[in-house]
C-alpha cells in the first residue's frame, strides 16, 4: 500500500471543534430538592470544573434557576438559555444530571429527541455520563428515558405527599396560605394559627356595620378612599410584608369595590377556616383552578372571630336580594330586597313623582309596570305610608317581645320550671315503662307463634301492632325530652326572637339596619295594605309555648 503524504494526512485530519457551553443550574424549592441545601453551588462548581477541563469548549455561560420546578420548562433563565441556543451564541448544554435539566418525561423527550439535534447543539449530563457529541449512542440508550421517567414519577410522587399534607392541615384548622386575610395577622411562634390584627379588624367591622346598616359596595369603598384607608395589598405593603399582587398596583393604595365584596362574603371573619377554595390541576400544569364550594375545607372555631356569624348571615341574605342603589347616593334604598307583590309574588318597583309642591316616591307592582296585560294590578303604595306602617308595626311586635321577656324572666326566677320538669320527667317515666312491657310482649309473639298458640299470620299482625305502638311510643319519649331541655335551660336571653326585637325597644325611626335584622318579607296587597313577615318565627312560636305551659303556675 503506497504511502500518503504529509500534504494528504493534513487534509484529512478533522479539525477540533470549539463549543460554546451554556452551564444549567436547577434548583426546586417544590418537588423535593430541599435536602440539598448547598445544590445550587454544588452544581455551579461541578460545571465549571467539567468545562474547564476541555479544551474544545471556550466561555461558558451560566444560566440559574433557582426555585424553579422541573416539572415544566416555562423557567426564566431556561427560556433566556434557548432564545440564545437559537440565536447561535450558545451551541452545546451542560447539566449535572438529566434531573437538573427537567422532570417532565415527555418535555424532556421532545428537546433530546427533536428541539437540540434541530438546533445541532451538544447535550451532556455529567453524572449521568451522556454525550450527544462524543457518543450518540448515549443518547439512545434506555437508560436515558428510563431516569427521565423515574424523575417524573418522584415528582408525581412528591406532589402527592405535599398535597396530603396539605389538604391534612387544613382540615386541622390549620393555616397553610403565605399571607394572613386583612384583618388577621399570623402568630408568631406558630404561622399557622391567626391572631386578630386590630388596625385592619377594626375596618373589617366598620364595612360589615356600614353594609348592614344600608350602604352599597360601592359607597362602603367611596367612603374608605376619603378616609385615607389604605386598601388591604397597601396595608400589607406598609407592614414590610412583600406582598405584591397585579391587580392591586394599578389601584395606588385605593379600595375597589370588588375588595369590599370579597371581605363581605369570607367566612374567615366568623372564626371558621375556610380553605381549599382553589387548586393546582396537576403537578405538571401550573394552573389553578376554583373548587365548587360543597368541597371547600372549612373547620369552625379555629381563631378569634371578628364579626359575629348572626351578622356575617345577614349580610349574606343581602346579597341574595335585589337592593338597589338609590341615584347619586352610597346608600340603598330603605326596603330594597324586602318588598314583594301580595298576589304574583314579584318584586315592586320604586318610582318618583314630581309635582309642584315636592316630590315624593311610591311603589308598584314590577308585573304590571312592564305587562299592563292584566296579568297584575298596581298594587301601589306610597313610601312614605308604607314606611310609617312598617314602623308602627315594628313597635308593636318588639313591645310583645318586651312583654314576653319579662314573662319568661319571672318564671325562670319562680319554682314553676322545676315544677314542671318533674311533671315531665315522671310522664317520660311512664311512657318508657310502657314501651318495655310492648317490647316484652313482641318478643313473646315468636315462642307462641312456633308453639301453635297463634298463627302465622296472627304473629305478623299482632307484630305490627306493637311495633306500631313503639314507633308512637318513641316520638313521644323524644318530645318530652325536648320539652324537659327547654325547660331546664328556659327561653331567656338567649332567645334569639326576643334578643333580637328587644334591642329596638326605644326605636323612634325606621332605619335600614332594623328591616335587614327583623324582617323577612313584606307583601304588598291591592288597596295598600301590608303583611309583614317576620324573622325568628320559631323562636317566638318557642317562647309563647314556654309561656303559655308555665305561666299558670308561675
Amino acid at each position: 500500500m503506497a504511502r500518503k503524504s504529509k500534504y494528504e494526512e493534513r487534509s484529512t485530519r478533522p479539525r477540533a471543534r470549539l463549543w460554546k457551553p451554556a452551564l444549567y443550574v436547577r434548583l426546586s424549592r417544590e418537588d423535593g430538592d430541599r435536602e440539598e441545601s448547598d445544590s445550587i453551588v454544588s452544581q455551579r462548581e461541578l460545571l465549571t470544573e467539567f468545562a474547564a477541563a476541555r479544551e474544545d469548549m471556550v466561555d461558558p455561560r451560566l444560566y440559574t434557576d433557582d426555585g424553579c420546578t422541573g416539572t415544566d420548562f416555562d423557567r426564566p433563565a431556561f427560556q433566556r438559555m434557548l432564545e440564545e441556543l437559537r440565536a447561535g451564541k450558545i451551541d452545546c448544554v451542560i447539566v449535572k444530571d438529566l434531573s437538573r435539566f427537567g422532570r417532565n418525561y415527555v418535555g424532556v423527550g421532545e428537546y433530546l429527541e427533536r428541539v437540540f439535534p434541530m438546533l445541532n447543539v451538544r447535550f451532556i449530563s455529567v453524572n449521568d455520563q451522556v454525550d450527544s457529541f462524543l457518543d450518540p449512542r448515549s443518547m439512545n440508550n434506555l437508560v436515558v428515558p428510563f431516569k427521565n421517567i423515574i424523575n417524573d414519577e418522584y415528582c408525581r410522587d412528591i406532589s402527592n405527599k405535599v398535597r396530603a399534607s396539605l389538604d391534612l392541615k387544613r382540615r386541622q384548622g390549620k393555616f397553610i396560605g403565605s399571607f394572613a386575610s386583612y384583618g388577621y395577622r399570623k402568630a408568631p411562634d406558630d404561622h399557622s394559627r391567626l391572631l386578630i390584627d386590630e388596625p385592619a379588624a377594626a375596618v373589617v367591622r366598620d364595612i360589615f356595620d356600614w353594609f348592614a346598616g344600608g350602604m352599597s359596595v360601592l359607597g362602603i369603598a367611596k367612603r374608605l378612599n376619603a378616609a385615607g384607608v389604605p386598601n388591604p395589598a397597601a396595608y400589607k405593603r406598609a407592614q414590610g410584608m412583600n406582598y405584591r399582587h397585579p391587580a392591586a398596583e394599578k389601584l395606588d393604595g385605593l379600595w375597589p369595590d370588588s375588595s369590599v365584596r370579597r371581605i363581605l362574603k369570607n367566612r374567615l371573619y366568623t372564626g371558621t377556616m375556610v380553605q381549599g377554595k382553589n387548586r393546582i390541576k396537576s403537578y405538571k400544569l401550573h394552573i389553578s383552578e376554583a373548587v365548587p364550594e360543597e368541597e371547600w375545607i372549612a373547620v369552625e372555631k379555629t381563631h378569634e372571630a371578628i364579626i359575629p356569624s348572626d351578622l356575617f348571615e345577614r349580610v349574606q341574605s343581602l346579597f341574595e336580594r335585589d337592593t338597589r342603589t338609590a341615584p347619586a347616593k352610597k346608600e340603598v334604598y330603605l326596603f330594597s330586597g324586602f318588598l314583594r307583590c301580595a298576589d304574583c309574588g314579584r318584586a315592586m318597583n320604586r318610582k318618583q313623582i314630581s309635582q309642584p309642591y315636592g316630590d315624593y316616591h311610591y311603589y308598584i307592582c314590577s308585573t304590571f309596570k312592564k305587562q299592563h296585560s292584566g296579568a297584575c294590578t298596581k298594587h301601589t303604595i306610597r313610601s312614605d305610608r308604607l314606611e310609617q306602617a312598617v314602623l308602627e308595626t315594628l313597635r308593636h311586635q318588639i313591645a310583645l317581645a318586651v312583654e314576653m321577656d319579662e314573662l319568661i324572666a319571672t318564671i325562670n326566677q319562680s319554682g314553676a320550671r322545676n315544677r314542671s320538669v318533674k311533671h315531665l320527667v315522671d310522664e317520660r317515666v311512664q311512657l318508657e315503662t310502657e314501651r318495655s312491657r310492648i317490647e316484652q310482649m313482641k318478643l313473646s309473639l315468636y315462642p307462641d307463634w312456633k308453639a301453635g298458640d297463634i298463627s302465622r299470620d296472627e304473629y305478623h299482625r299482632l307484630k305490627e301492632q306493637f311495633e306500631q305502638r313503639q314507633a308512637k311510643l318513641d316520638a313521644r319519649i323524644i318530645s318530652i325530652q325536648a320539652r324537659i331541655d327547654e325547660v331546664q335551660n328556659g327561653v331567656d336571653e338567649t332567645n334569639s326572637f326576643l334578643s333580637q326585637f328587644a334591642k329596638y325597644r326605644n326605636l323612634q325611626k325606621l332605619t335600614r339596619e332594623a328591616v335587614v335584622e327583623l324582617i323577612d318579607m313584606i307583601y304588598v296587597h291591592e288597596g295598600g295594605s301590608i303583611t309583614i313577615r317576620f324573622k325568628f318565627s320559631d323562636a317566638y312560636a318557642a317562647a309563647k309555648d314556654y309561656i303559655q305551659d308555665h305561666g299558670q303556675t308561675a
